[in-house]
């Protein structure tokens, strides 16, 4: 049967305290057989001070029946000395069926006779019970019962704790469900419901649950719930806008494309023509311009589409800091210092494209930082790349000295719209060179403790585990 958390409860309540209840009756029972047969005991003792105090012969038997019959017995003796004398008797079978010692019972044997007599016992049985007559020192008193009476008291006894344990069940059961039910049952039953409704409509900020105050388990779990329903309900809203975005770049993409290539068909006229100057920004505007169609093809956007896997060649690091250079704009009398210090003959594995467009938007993000500082002044804004090898792995930096990165970008620094650090930004920049620079299986890290904004991109040879670096430099 299918049972709500509140039917499981009570059921189960029920249940433990029926198993409680039967723990208490296996001894209840065995003390009531002993005590109903210590009673007659002790009636039959008091039967045997009158019979044994009167002169011999003068109890009739018709009297000796009747005081043997108020006790339940057929027979009562008792030893005296060396002797034993039968008192009264009425109707003793010639054959027992069972002998019960009271004098040295113990528990665990008491518990399976009372079973045995519960289970096995017939109507005609007979038992003789031995017990101490405390008279005289060394007597004992024995009398002869009929087993019936003791069984159907037995079983009396049973059903009344039945009873009892089904009504406590009942009682402690009802009060367990309302108890529970409140504190538990119903708080659960709210969470369960805002789940469904959240996962309905996820977008929807009325679908995140509120606090109920509580400071419990309860209380923590609505807690962690609303806060992880806030931060899904915001990366979903961001993973809607990356769709749009990857759509609205989509649909540009062709235009774009054509107008670039008709760009490289001019540029390639203007290579043609013997002026010096042309001749030597000819083939960078060529290289310029079929970089672009081929970011084009691969649709340029971080949310639109992946990108492609690195293809890996030593690339020497200075020439690739000078296309840098050049395509940011810097020789043209820009007023920012770029300072390079490269080791001599530095080479990387990387794919030459990528790793381009990492230093572009990584340094682009740089002289954006200097720009919001107001107007530039050479003595103090600087761009600084430095570069060297650490055993395995190649470490590049790229410092530069405007205002630093802000405390709140830093958290969400290399997502994308949310770790930008100026007005109107959209953070993809780092965002696309984060990924970038993962696929070459590096990583790239802002260094704390430094004036302005130090960004350390670090690119292992392809032979080196990068993992092993990372966890010297935490333990360091």
């Amino acid at each position: 049967m299918r049972l709500g958390l509140s039917g499981k409860l009570l059921f189960l309540t029920i249940l433990f305290v029926m198993l409680a209840e039967i723990l208490i009756y296996v001894p209840s029972i065995a003390n009531f057989r002993l005590n109903w047969l210590n009673d007659r005991l002790a009636a039959a003792h008091t039967a045997a001070l009158v019979l044994d105090a009167a002169p011999s012969g003068m109890v009739p038997e018709s009297l000796a029946k009747q005081i043997l019959d108020s006790i339940g017995a057929r027979a009562v003796a008792m030893k005296m000395g060396t002797q034993r004398r039968l008192l009264a008797a009425s109707d003793v079978p010639s054959e027992l069926d069972q002998d019960i010692d009271m004098r040295s019972a113990s528990s665990w044997q008491a518990i399976i006779d009372a079973f045995d007599t519960l289970l096995t016992c017939k109507p005609g049985d007979v038992v003789r019970v031995v017990g101490p007559a405390p008279m005289t020192q060394g007597q004992y008193l024995e009398v002869v019962l009929n087993e019936g009476p003791l069984y159907r008291a037995m079983w009396k006894f049973s059903v009344n704790i039945l009873l009892l344990s089904l009504a406590i069940s009942g009682i402690t059961a009802t009060l367990v469900f309302f108890a529970l039910h409140y504190l538990l049952v119903r708080p659960m039953e709210r969470i369960t419901s805002n789940m469904v409704a959240f996962r309905a409509d996820p977008e929807n900020p009325s679908r995140v649950i509120a606090r109920s105050g509580r400071r419990d388990e309860i209380g923590t779990a609505e807690e962690e719930l609303g806060a992880m329903q806030r931060e899904l309900a915001t990366m979903l809203h961001q993973q809607s806008r990356l769709a749009a975005l990857g759509l609205a770049v989509s649909k540009i993409n062709h235009d774009l494309r054509n107008l670039l290539a008709s760009a490289q068909l001019f540029s390639d006229q203007l290579s043609t023509l013997p002026d010096p100057k042309v001749q030597r920004f000819a083939p960078k505007l060529m290289r310029a311009l079929e970089r672009a169609i081929a970011f084009c093809q691969s649709t340029l956007s971080y949310g639109a589409a992946q990108e492609p896997p690195p293809e890996f060649k030593t690339i020497p690091v200075e020439g690739l800091v000078d296309e840098v250079y050049e395509a940011l704009g810097l020789g043209l009398d820009v007023p920012i210092r770029w300072i390079v210090a490269v080791e001599r003959g530095l080479t990387i594995e990387a794919d030459h494209d990528q790793m381009f467009r990492v230093l572009v938007n990584v340094a682009r993000n740089a002289m954006q930082a200097l720009d919001a500082r107001g107007a530039r002044d050479p003595a103090r804004d600087q761009i600084r790349i430095t570069g060297r090898r650490e055993g395995g792995v190649v470490v590049i930096e790229v410092s530069d000295t405007g205002p630093g990165v802000p405390e709140r970008a830093r958290a969400h620094l290399f997502q994308a719209f949310q770790g930008s650090t100026r007005a109107g930004g959209t953070g993809l920049g780092l965002a696309i060179a984060a990924e970038l620079v993962r696929a070459h299986g590096g990583e790239i890290r802002l260094v704390p403790g430094t004036i302005g904004a130090t960004f350390s991109i670090t690119i292992p040879d392809r032979a080196v585990d990068l993992e092993a670096r990372r966890e010297e430099r935490a333990r360091a």
